[in-house]
């Protein structure tokens, strides 16, 4: 849908607060092939606080979107999208990554294709693990500006400053838009899997490297920092010199193309209630990511 200007939106919303504004049945459990899990966890953030609110702005956001995707000609909305209760933990971090494993893997396991709305980025090692427990031959594409490789961080290894070092401990993880990190975690990256934001700049062929290091099965991870601050300033470690919309766009169109994305996550969004245009950014990538991935298995 379009934009609304009607004064009672806002009572509608609080009436059916699900990701997008979907006719009647498309939400429905029954009816839906896609599950939006949102984890509204800030609990290690370390600068800018707010990301817990990230996931309510996405959702709320994505009630002003056309549902036909131009690019892909497409209605994704039609093969279902429930949006589930948020996973609320407000203790550790690693009680909040069990209870995101489990209720992921409870979705995987009815035949559902999950997106999961962080929050901050640990969410994603709960996510990860729920998927790694159902495909043998996965890997983990990163989109982020830091490269989250810290094995411990103001005392604890499940910071989201250490995100990745236990996504690896998973599966094999490939990285996209790192500009950022500790001296520490530049010799933890693997090289040649690692693609700094630097090196993309100057073009070249990283984007097929990339997906070369890809396995069959690609569970994505997008930290929006990725983004260059010029368009998506509204994140808690915010980063210039990052990758552009059509930048991001492309390169999941050709992994959507050439892989098979088994899920995916959206996390660190700061929002700003001042600024709505950066939520809406977010739930826009949320359903281009869910057009190209629903085009390719039409």
């Amino acid at each position: 849908m379009h934009a609304k200007g009607d004064k009672n939106i806002k009572k509608i919303r609080k009436m059916k607060p699900g990701f997008g504004d979907l006719p009647a049945g498309y939400d429905a459990y029954e009816n839906s092939k896609i599950v939006i899990l949102p984890v509204p966890y800030d609990g290690t953030a370390t600068w800018i606080k707010g990301a817990d609110k990230g996931p309510a702005a996405i959702v709320e956001a994505s009630w002003n979107m056309y549902l036909y995707d131009t690019e892909t000609d497409s209605e994704v909305y039609k093969r279902g999208i429930y949006t589930d209760a948020p996973v609320r933990v407000k203790k550790s971090p690693e009680l909040m990554i069990d209870a995101v494993r489990e209720r992921v893997a409870g979705h995987i396991r009815a035949g559902k294709f999950v997106v999961t709305l962080g929050g901050e980025h640990s969410v994603s090692i709960g996510a990860v693990r729920a998927h790694a427990r159902f495909h043998d031959n996965i890997c983990v594409l990163q989109l982020d500006a830091h490269a989250d490789l810290q094995d411990e961080f103001n005392g604890s290894r499940y910071n989201h400053a250490c995100t990745l070092a236990r996504v690896r401990e998973s599966c094999p993880i490939v990285q996209v838009g790192v500009r950022s990190m500790d001296a520490a975690e530049r010799k933890a990256a693997e090289r040649g899997r690692i693609f700094y934001a630097d090196e993309i700049a100057t073009g070249g062929s990283w984007m097929g490297k990339a997906i070369e290091q890809l396995s069959e099965a690609v569970y994505i991870t997008v930290d929006v920092d990725v983004f260059d601050i010029s368009i998506m300033p509204a994140t808690g470690t915010p980063e210039p010199g990052g990758l552009l919309w059509y930048d991001v766009l492309d390169l999941l169109r050709k992994v959507a193309g050439t892989k098979k994305i088994v899920g995916f996550d959206v996390v660190e969004l700061c929002p700003n209630e001042f600024s709505k245009p950066y939520d809406f950014t977010a739930a826009k990538l949320v359903y281009k990511m869910l057009s190209y991935i629903f085009k390719e298995n039409r």
